[in-house]
C-alpha cells in the first residue's frame, strides 16, 4: 500500500530524518493496587462460623475449641486467632500470616494490595475472621507488604526469566526471524541492576531512516528518550526493510515486523531483567505507523506514534487497550492527519473514553517555539483507569514532535 503520491514519498524519505530532542527527565510513578478487600471471601468469622455456638471463630469460640474467649472470648489460645492461626484454625494468621495482614487467602500477593509480595491474606481478617470480639493480632492493617499492587497490577513489576543473569552489551544484533536475519541496536543502563525488572522502550525509524538514526550517539537519541529517561529504561532501535525500493520502513508485510518484534521480546525477556507489564512504543512517521500496529496487536503497555496512521503497517482487529499519545502536524502533506485520527479513535474506543476531552496538563504545547503554534493536547475523559488517550495537534507539516523526549518519558513512566 502506498502513503501518498510520488511526491509525497519524497517528503516522507526527506523529513524522516527530523528527529527533534531534548534532555530532561520526568518520572511520575505508576499507580498501585490490585484487587482483594479488607475482609475476607467469607466475612468476619470463617468455614465454622462467627463464634461457634456463642464465640467468634472455632466451634465454640472466636479462637477454636481452645481459644481465649472459649464461648464469648476474643482470640485463641495463640494470640487474636485460633490453635493454628491469629484467627481461628485458618484465620487471620493462618498461611498469609507471614507476609500479610490477615487471613491466608489475603491480597495474595500476586493480584493484591501489596505488590509483588503481596498483602498476605486474603484481607485483613481472613477467611477465619476474627470472631464476635475484638479483632485479635491480625488487626485490621493492610499488612506489612504495603499497598503497592500485586505482581501483575499497575503498581507492582512482572519480572522476566532474565532476572538475575549478566545483560548482552549495548551494541548492534541481528535476530533470526523466519530464516530472515533482522537487526536492532540495543541499549543497557549503565547502572544496571540484574535483579531490577527494567521497562523496555522500542523506538521506530522513519521510512529511509535507520536504527542508528533513531539510537543517535548521546542523550538526543531515541527521539529524546535517552537523556529524558536518565538511565531507567532498557531501549531498543530496530531497523526495518527496504519498501517499495525507497528505504527501509515498516510495512509489516504479512506481519513480518510484528513477527520481528514478537522475537525481540523473546530474547530480552531471557537475556535481561525486564517488567514485562511495561513495555512501550514510540517512532515517528512510519515508525509512527509500526507503534500503531503494536498497539493494535496488543504488545505494548503505551505507545506514543508521531505523525503515523493504521492504514500501511496495519491494525489487528483486537480488543487489549494500551494506554495512547499522539502528535500530529495539522497540515502534514505526507501522512494525512485525517489517518493520525483515525488510529487515535481506534484507543478511544477500546479505552472505554467518550468524545468529550478537556486540555491536558501540563501540556507538551507549553514551551513550543512560536512557529509551532497554535498547539492544541487534548485529553479524552472516562477512559478505563490506566488507559488514558491523550492527542496533540500543532503547526507542523511532516516532522517528529519537537522537544518530546521529556514528554515521552513522562507519559511512559506513569504506567
Amino acid at each position: 500500500m502506498k502513503l501518498q503520491r510520488s511526491s509525497s514519498l519524497v517528503a516522507l524519505m526527506g523529513l524522516a530524518l527530523v528527529v527533534s530532542c531534548a534532555d530532561s527527565g520526568g518520572s511520575p510513578t505508576g499507580t498501585g493496587g490490585g484487587p482483594g478487600g479488607s475482609a475476607g471471601s467469607s466475612g468476619p468469622a470463617g468455614t465454622t462460623g462467627g463464634s461457634g455456638p456463642a464465640g467468634g471463630s472455632g466451634t465454640t469460640g472466636v479462637a477454636g475449641t481452645t481459644g481465649v474467649a472459649g464461648t464469648t472470648g476474643d482470640a485463641g489460645t495463640t494470640g487474636g486467632a485460633g490453635t493454628t492461626g491469629v484467627a481461628g484454625t485458618t484465620g487471620a494468621g493462618g498461611r498469609g500470616g507471614v507476609t500479610g495482614a490477615a487471613g491466608s487467602t489475603g491480597g495474595r500477593g500476586g493480584g493484591g494490595p501489596a505488590g509483588r509480595g503481596g498483602a498476605g491474606g486474603a484481607g485483613a481478617a481472613g477467611r477465619g475472621g476474627t470472631g464476635s470480639g475484638a479483632a485479635g493480632s491480625g488487626g485490621s492493617t493492610t499488612g506489612t507488604g504495603g499497598s503497592a499492587g500485586g505482581t501483575t497490577g499497575t503498581g507492582g513489576a512482572a519480572p522476566s526469566s532474565g532476572c538475575g543473569k549478566t545483560p548482552p552489551a549495548s551494541m548492534r544484533y541481528s535476530i533470526d526471524v523466519g530464516g530472515m536475519m533482522r537487526d536492532y541496536i540495543l541499549s543497557v543502563p549503565s547502572n544496571y541492576n540484574p535483579d531490577t525488572p527494567y521497562r523496555l522502550i522500542f523506538g521506530w525509524h522513519p521510512w529511509g531512516g535507520s536504527a542508528m538514526q533513531v539510537a543517535g550517539t548521546g542523550n538526543s537519541g531515541y527521539y529524546g528518550l535517552k537523556g529524558a529517561s536518565n538511565n531507567q529504561p532498557i531501549l531498543v532501535s530496530p531497523e526495518g526493510l527496504d519498501y517499495q525500493g525507497r528505504g527501509l520502513g515498516w510495512a509489516n508485510t504479512n506481519g513480518q515486523d510484528i513477527a520481528f518484534l514478537r522475537a525481540m521480546l523473546e530474547r530480552f525477556k531471557s537475556e535481561m531483567c525486564i517488567d514485562e507489564s511495561r513495555i512501550f512504543s514510540t517512532g515517528f512517521s512510519f515508525g509512527g505507523m509500526m507503534s500503531n500496529a503494536v498497539a493494535c496487536a496488543g504488545l505494548a503497555r503505551a505507545v506514543a506514534p508521531m505523525a503515523g496512521n493504521s492504514s500501511v503497517a496495519g491494525c489487528t482487529n483486537g480488543t487489549t487497550r494500551v494506554a495512547y499519545m499522539g502528535f500530529h502536524g495539522d497540515h502534514d502533506s505526507v501522512v494525512a492527519i485525517s489517518g493520525g485520527r483515525t488510529a487515535r479513535d481506534t484507543f478511544v474506543q477500546r479505552n472505554g473514553c467518550t468524545s468529550q476531552t478537556t486540555p491536558s496538563s501540563p501540556s507538551w504545547c507549553e514551551g513550543l517555539a512560536s512557529n509551532y503554534l497554535p498547539c492544541n493536547c487534548v485529553s479524552y475523559q472516562g477512559c478505563t483507569a490506566g488507559y488514558p488517550v491523550t492527542w496533540c495537534e500543532y503547526n507542523a507539516d511532516h516532522q517528529a514532535a519537537p522537544n518530546s523526549g521529556p514528554t515521552l518519558w513522562s507519559f511512559f513512566s506513569q504506567f
